[in-house]
């Protein structure tokens, strides 16, 4: 068995017709019928019944169909792939992500690809989880970056990050001066939160229920820069990927602490529509992040 026969047998059960097929081929109906023979003779079984001048496959044939489909469209993908390769990458790649992750994550990352890809242009929207699933699955954007879990039946999902969530507060605050904070301590205290119905807010929640705390929350918002402005003013304290309050903490603008026996954890992934091929500009972005991860603040060192 080789292509050429796969490839014959494919296009007699395309067409419905030995003749048909050698049109398509370029083959006589002779050649064609020939190649089937010799394919039915090694396989010692028919791949096609001949019924009143129609032709049906049987399943032998339909198995073999099956195959050469796979054979047929791995031999072009990899050779799209190995076009794609020599090509210099260009055009538009748009990339989605929540608000953290557009402030924290992005920026390196993007310098990093277009160091790599420089005639690549990068648009980057920030938007909610919902929105931003309802922008990959019209096409409005190519790939998104946001807080698992994302369920859906036409989109991938790729976890790839993972950063711990910690308690913030001003400088100042009660709390910051304690050598060790329990989740009683958070009873009564106001709380500054991300926004209700986001996967983060709903992480935070989950923690609240099993301490059966009912927190106070003065206001919540989806831009985590809004939050570390309102910790600083001490309007409350709130619970913040460390990555995102870093750089404040080593300034000592802001103040952060683990609960003890509490680790909160959320989980960030690659989501993109559904595709036997991505296009290579969302492959490229996403090796990128494999470099760039390393140098992303995700958890604090074993100080705190």
């Amino acid at each position: 068995m080789d292509l050429r026969q796969l490839e014959i047998l494919r296009a007699v059960a395309d067409t419905g017709s030995f003749t048909a097929a050698g049109h398509h081929l370029h083959l006589s109906q002779s050649a064609v019928s020939r190649q089937i023979l010799v394919l039915e003779d090694e396989l010692e079984e028919q791949v096609f019944l001949r019924v009143g001048g129609k032709i049906r496959i049987t399943p032998a044939g339909a198995a073999l169909l099956a195959l050469s489909r796979r054979v047929f469209e791995d031999i072009e993908a990899t050779r799209a792939a190995i076009v794609d390769a020599r090509r210099t990458l260009a055009g538009t790649l748009r990339l989605v992500g929540g608000m953290t992750v557009c402030l924290y994550v992005f920026p390196p990352l993007i310098k990093e690809f277009r160091k790599h890809h420089p005639n690549v242009e990068v648009k980057v929207t920030p938007t909610s989880t919902p929105r931003l699933v309802r922008q990959l699955k019209t096409g409005a954007a190519d790939l998104g970056l946001v807080t698992l879990p994302v369920d859906d039946p036409v989109l991938d999902v790729e976890p790839v990050l993972q950063e711990e969530l910690l308690l913030v507060m001003a400088p100042q605050h009660p709390l910051a001066h304690k050598r060790h904070i329990v989740p009683k301590d958070l009873v009564r205290q106001p709380f500054v939160l991300f926004e209700a119905g986001s996967n983060s807010r709903r992480t935070i929640e989950e923690f609240f229920a099993r301490q059966q705390i009912t927190p106070k929350v003065v206001t919540e918002t989806e831009n985590v820069e809004i939050i570390k402005a309102m910790v600083r003013v001490r309007l409350g304290i709130s619970v913040i990927p460390y990555q995102a309050m870093a750089r404040e903490v080593a300034a000592g603008q802001l103040a952060c602490a683990r609960i003890v026996g509490q680790t909160l954890t959320r989980e960030t992934g690659w989501v993109h529509p559904r595709s036997a091929r991505l296009p290579r500009a969302v492959v490229e972005m996403k090796r990128m992040l494999d470099v760039v991860a390393p140098r992303l603040k995700l958890l604090p060192d074993e100080t705190l």
